[in-house]
């Protein structure tokens, strides 16, 4: 279990600050950070798969200017000394050793981790006043920087401004943080943090889907079902007195029946851990090789190949008569519930041949055919 609270426990943390209240921890992490640096960070902004964004400006001048990667090498020699941040999102993906950092947060259901963002902030740099409606980790890797926080402000934002930020901002409180220091906030937070000197944040975001995101994907889920699903009926009825009005007895009839859909636990249940599986994955897995039948998957592992999850890759699991379906970026396979739990591993997942069981043995092979799982010397 995480030990990032210091002396105050995961219980303690998810009791009193998770989805609450922001809490700062000094010296959450050591000072020795997984070897990423500026450079590094710098590199994968100019490549075409990252998704990067370059951001000018100070607040409260608003003078911002935002660049959207990938950027060529030679933009970098040109910004100035300050005043200047460079965000890469989904840094563990395209770096596949950072995704043990992500472990750190292994208290939390691993469908709710979403991505890890790296930014590097010149002197003065920041991406301006903004408000998240997700739960975000803010992990100080080098250099310091000072956050301002505020809990009651104006939700009206900058007009006309490429960048998402507040029109006004009045901080309620401020820390300054320094490498290894952690600051937790919840949804729904204003915060502004500024470079104070040149150094690295590394963010780890939380999954948070909107209404309309699970409405919108439940609707497409609905109308896969046989005839689209159960149909409207009338409520016992009269001998229409005003013609064209829907009776508040009709309104109520179609609301219990969207009800009815939503209450079908286990049909519901089965929605909502596929479209977590699937919800906000930038780049869908691919087979890099040819398909493995069951047979040859089994030799590979007991000549001692690893199997590790594709960086891409989410997977999610239910309990289904006491085996597991496990949904990987939307696909399904039934396993069982040992293997279910081992694939989700933050770190990297365990594989034991001695273990494996015929029916795991035709999901992980589904699992590798469809590119969710890869073999790695490592």
């Amino acid at each position: 279990m995480s030990r990032i609270f210091g002396e105050l426990s995961v219980e303690t943390f998810l009791a009193r600050y998770w989805q609450k209240r922001p809490l700062l921890v000094r010296g959450a992490f050591d000072r020795d950070f997984p070897s990423f640096d500026e450079h590094d960070l710098a590199g994968l902004a100019c490549e075409s798969f990252a998704e990067s964004r370059l951001v000018q400006g100070r607040f409260p001048k608003n003078n911002w200017q935002p660049e959207h990667g990938p950027f060529e090498e030679s933009r970098f020699s040109e910004l100035p000394e300050s005043g200047w941040t460079l965000l890469v999102q989904d840094v563990e993906k395209h770096y596949p050793p950072l995704r043990a950092f992500m472990s750190h947060f292994d208290f939390l259901p691993s469908w709710r981790l979403d991505d890890l963002m790296i930014s590097f902030a010149a002197t003065g740099g920041s991406a301006g006043p903004h408000v998240d409606q997700y739960d975000v980790f803010l992990v100080q890797a080098s250099g310091s920087k000072r956050w301002q926080i505020s809990e009651s402000f104006s939700p009206e934002r900058l007009a006309d401004c490429p960048l998402d930020v507040l029109k006004t901002f009045s901080p309620e409180q401020a820390w300054d943080v320094h490498a290894g220091d952690m600051l937790y906030l919840p949804p729904n937070i204003a915060h502004h943090g500024v470079a104070l000197d040149d150094g690295m944040t590394w963010s780890v975001g939380l999954r948070a889907p909107a209404a309309a995101d699970l409405f919108s994907a439940m609707a497409e889920h609905v109308a896969r079902l046989p005839g689209g699903g159960p149909r409207y009926t009338d409520p016992p009825l009269s001998a229409t007195i005003r013609s064209g009005e829907l009776d508040s007895k009709s309104a109520r009839r179609a609301i219990d029946m969207l009800r009815d859909v939503l209450e079908d636990e286990a049909g519901f249940t089965t929605f909502m851990a596929q479209q977590l599986s699937h919800f906000g994955v930038a780049q869908e897995p691919v087979n890099p090789g040819p398909d493995l039948s069951p047979s040859e998957l089994r030799n590979r592992i007991q000549q001692g190949q690893t199997l590790v999850t594709n960086p891409w890759t989410r997977m999610t699991w239910i309990e289904s008569d006491s085996m597991a379906k496990l949904f990987a970026v939307g696909m399904c396979v039934r396993c069982s519930i040992e293997l279910a739990v081992n694939l989700c591993n933050l770190d990297r997942p365990e594989v034991d041949p001695k273990f494996i069981s015929a029916a795991d043995h035709e999901a992980l092979c589904k699992l590798v055919n469809a590119g969710h799982l890869v073999f790695s010397d490592a």
